[in-house]
């Protein structure tokens, strides 16, 4: 049995922070069922890259889930919506706030059809606050949250994360919250609300950054690939590429200097405590980077992990695919079969349990791919009525 089976999710997310969400209580044995607009479907499904015409950004977020569509904006998709919900445990969406409440199947219309149901939302500035009528994008987070203000390098521009990170910290907390929530639910019999920001996540994944200036009154800038509280703990540059060295105390440092047969730096008074070095990081980098230039990565790494520093190459995407821990040992790369992409590679799910074994992923759903499961299994609806739905543009 696996860890969430029997879980009942109602998912009317999108695109990204939803559906992560989601896919992770899929993963974990949720059965989680999508619910998009006929014949449009989840926007993403339109985003590259595509295998045979499906969207693999589609494909990767929405595996182990059940498809269905309903016409929420019609009098019998928000009926066939609530009987649903009657059934359910959860209900995730990431529309702008107000969106549901104007359909009539927000959480007060929601808790009234079910007491015991979790409503998850997801939005840029959340459902209450002067800025949550804003739109938000991840983009967006990341800006108002102050992450790509401490992005890039010193003498550049404010920079985004390569990824869409305040959508993935804003999917996580959202799965926490239900979660949590629904521990509660089980526990009182209410349900209740959890409502995540994009921008709240930014905030809160900010950690250190902010307490620098909540404690110092200094507004941290951007550092490169330095961190703010600890020198050696930079990028450097090899012959074919870059490494990452985390010397986080003073005995990993000196045992650094021993290893770069430069034992002087140990008493050198612009390096002997963490301080210092911070404060000179500069010219420690440039000392370094002179004797790491002179090997290649992967030999570096092993001479640096080999005395026990820690140290970690810079990694294209393509080494990442193929490193045999992370592909093959920690499983961060599974196939998956879709009916029309075929078979492909997709992302693993990070979380690792003793007892569950995550199974192949079971395909995304076509748009509409199990209607008649659904409508049969949970509202015992006959074949006849399930194709005037359809017909009647409901499904």
């Amino acid at each position: 049995m696996a860890a969430l089976n029997n879980l009942v999710v109602l998912d009317l997310t999108r695109v990204l922070a939803g559906p992560f969400s989601s896919m992770l209580l899929a993963d974990m044995g949720a059965e989680v069922i999508k619910i998009e607009m006929p014949e449009i479907g989840d926007d993403s499904r339109s985003f590259a890259p595509f295998v045979n015409g499906e969207s693999a950004y589609y494909m990767n977020l929405n595996r182990n889930k059940k498809g269905m569509t309903i016409n929420l904006k019609c009098k019998e998709g928000k009926k066939l919506f609530t009987e649903l919900v009657k059934k359910a445990d959860i209900v995730l969406e990431n529309y702008r706030p107000g969106t549901m409440e104007k359909l009539g199947l927000g959480y007060e219309q929601l808790k009234e059809i079910n007491p015991k149901i979790i409503y998850g939302c997801i939005s840029g500035f959340g459902h209450y606050g002067p800025y949550s009528n804003r739109a938000g994008y991840d983009i967006i987070g990341q800006a108002v949250g102050g992450m790509m203000s401490t992005t890039g390098w010193p003498d550049g521009e404010p920079t985004r994360c390569g990824t869409a990170i305040s959508d993935v910290l804003a999917g996580l907390f959202a799965t926490i919250g239900v979660l949590s929530a629904q521990r509660k639910a089980e526990i009182t019999g209410i349900g209740q609300k959890v409502d995540v920001a994009l921008v709240d996540s930014v905030v809160a994944g900010m950690e250190i950054i902010n307490q620098i200036y909540l404690t110092e009154g200094v507004i941290p800038g951007r550092n490169g690939n330095r961190y703010e509280s600890i020198y050696p703990y930079d990028s450097f540059k090899c012959s074919d590429g870059n490494i990452v060295i985390g010397a986080g105390n003073d005995k990993l440092y000196h045992t650094l200097c021993h290893l770069m047969n430069a034992p002087e730096l140990i008493s050198d008074e612009r390096f002997t405590h963490n301080p210092l070095r911070i404060k000179n990081c500069s010219i420690l980098k440039n000392i370094i980077e002179t004797w790491s230039i002179n090997y290649t990565m992967d030999e570096l790494i092993d001479m640096l992990l080999d005395k026990g520093i820690p140290a970690g190459p810079i990694n294209t995407i393509d080494r990442v695919v193929s490193d045999p821990h992370i592909a093959d040992s920690r499983e961060m790369f599974v196939d998956m079969v879709h009916p029309i992409a075929g078979k492909l590679k997709i992302t693993g799910n990070p979380i690792k349990m003793s007892d569950d074994r995550y199974k192949q992923p079971e395909s995304s759903p076509l748009l509409g791919e199990h209607n008649s499961e659904i409508l049969i299994k949970y509202l015992n609806l006959s074949k006849s009525e399930i194709n005037d739905l359809k017909s009647n543009g409901v499904i």
